[in-house]
């Protein structure tokens, strides 16, 4: 049902079923949507798809709803896996946000060697994660992996997936793929060191692209770069 409330839920779906909501999400939808008792809502859990549900009950300590019927089987929604170095927090929490809507479907924060942002909060960031599945109508969320060091993001890469590395000021070809089993890697504020570069070029999947002319901020590059991977082959028309 497009257009419709949509909440993620942990529990198992189906139909008959009434999942308790916890009092985040009854706040939600009693609060600030304004929903009551026999409101219909759409929920899913990213493995027994999306359904149509009624609200039965709201309270300050969590509410109930009842599965009327599936609107979408689970299907596997394959994207882009999106490795990138540790920024600060808004600037982490907008990638996140704009990555979940573009189709992500995994997201591998790394330490850099001039990464200086502290480690993240994973719980907010997958909260961010489910709100943003919730908007863009997706029926799973992405990944999100605990932060490791680039050389042992690498090791763990699996050969068979190019991993596109976006490294400014170097001539290279530009993004481009209609091949949606890929990665995209981008560095830090203050770019790869040579260090990094060298373990990178020592990498056979590593392929490095162009995302144009200009230095962009990190979190910049990475939604332009999956933007890329993700828009529709063809030509654009006006």
């Amino acid at each position: 049902m497009r257009g419709s409330i949509r909440l993620f839920l942990d529990g198992p779906l189906a139909s008959g079923e009434a999942p308790l909501l916890d009092p985040a999400q009854a706040h939600y939808l009693g609060v600030v949507m304004r929903r009551r008792a026999g409101d219909e809502v759409v929920v899913f859990n990213g493995r027994d798809g999306e359904f149509l549900a009624q609200i039965t009950m709201l309270s300050g300590k969590g509410g109930r709803l009842a599965l009327a019927r599936l609107l979408r089987p689970q299907e596997a929604e394959p994207g882009p896996w999106l490795a990138f170095a540790l920024i600060k927090r808004a600037a982490c929490e907008i990638l996140v946000q704009k990555a979940t809507e573009l189709g992500v479907e995994r997201l591998l924060p790394f330490r850099a060697e001039r990464s200086v942002a502290a480690l993240p909060n994973l719980e907010r960031l997958a909260a961010i994660a489910t709100e943003a599945a919730e908007q863009a109508e997706r029926l799973t969320r992405p990944k999100i992996a605990t932060p490791v060091g680039l050389a042992d993001l690498l090791a763990a890469w699996p050969a068979g997936r190019p991993l596109f590395a976006a490294i400014e000021r170097r001539t290279a070809p530009s993004l481009r793929s209609r091949n949606i089993q890929i990665g995209l890697l981008v560095g830090p504020e203050g770019g790869f060191t040579d260090r990094e570069l060298d373990l990178l070029a020592l990498s056979p999947f590593v392929r490095p692209v162009s995302l144009g002319p200009r230095i962009l901020r990190a979190e910049t590059a990475a939604i332009a770069g999956l933007a890329l991977l993700t828009a529709p082959p063809g030509d654009a028309t006006i």
